[in-house]
């Protein structure tokens, strides 16, 4: 019959049970993260093979692992914490470029804008002056008045009425054209003596008689108010005047009232 004995308190505990209990103790910390294997030596280990001063290198070992591999752990947390920081860097600096680049394009855009808004101000308003120009109408003479009227009757005239007006003029003040316009005729006229024919914009024509000199040449573009001679005295004239006519073609006998032509150009005589 066998006889087992109770282990005492100053016994040690079988082989069986340290084995056990260290075994448990490595899977605890493999559980909890630290590497199994480092606790292998403590399983191979043997009371009769190991001294008793390191009876517990198992723990001892395990508790040592546990310290490096917690270090480990941290500076990993340490480098994915430093590389998270790189990553949001990055991120704000590629949203601060992509809105710095918006901002630039919205600027030029913006630029780009008012230069068009700007350019085709200019060009309306080009547009206005020329219409303006081509539209403007003044009186032959400045500061001038009519001395004798249209269709006034007298034998001084072939068709015995006048066929325009007379401005009060001394020899050698200046004439203007009344609107823009061609130059039709510039020259000699017979009765007219010197005198210039002009082809307005509108189709219409008017002339310019007794001059004492011409500056404009047939062909010549004209502005309102641009000289285009002196006054005089040449042709059938009893003295120094304008004969000034409004006509509806470029010849003798398409005459109409120059006083009301002017009135409807704005030009009051």
């Amino acid at each position: 019959m066998a006889f087992t004995r109770a282990t005492g308190k100053h016994r040690k505990p079988s082989r069986a049970v340290r084995v056990s209990a260290n075994a448990a103790g490595i899977a605890t910390l493999a559980a909890t993260g630290v590497v199994a294997g480092f606790a292998a030596p403590a399983l191979a280990a043997t009371p009769d093979e190991v001294p008793h001063s390191t009876e517990d290198t198992g723990l001892t070992q395990a508790v040592v692992i546990g310290e490096d591999t917690a270090g480990r752990i941290g500076e990993q947390a340490q480098v994915q914490s430093s590389s998270a920081a790189e990553s949001s860097a990055v991120h704000e600096a590629e949203a601060a470029a992509k809105q710095q680049a918006y901002d630039v394009k919205k600027a030029d855009d913006e630029a780009k804008r008012k230069a068009e808004a700007e350019r085709k101000e200019q060009e309306r308003i080009a547009r206005e002056q020329e219409r303006k120009r081509l539209n403007t109408f003044v009186s032959p003479i400045a500061g001038s008045y009519v001395s004798t009227s249209y269709k006034a009757s007298s034998g001084l005239w072939s068709s015995g009425s006048h066929t325009g007006v007379d401005f009060h003029a001394e020899t050698g003040t200046s004439v203007q054209a009344v609107g823009a316009g061609t130059i039709v005729e510039a020259g000699w006229g017979g009765a007219y003596g010197n005198n210039v024919v002009i082809k307005h914009n509108d189709g219409t024509y008017t002339q310019y008689g007794h001059l004492s000199s011409i500056d404009v040449s047939v062909g010549q573009s004209v502005t309102a108010g641009q000289q285009i001679g002196l006054s005089g005295a040449t042709g059938n004239v009893t003295g120094p005047h304008l004969h000034f006519e409004a006509r509806t073609g470029a010849v003798y006998g398409t005459d109409i009232d120059p006083v009301a032509y002017l009135a409807e150009h704005g030009v009051s005589v």
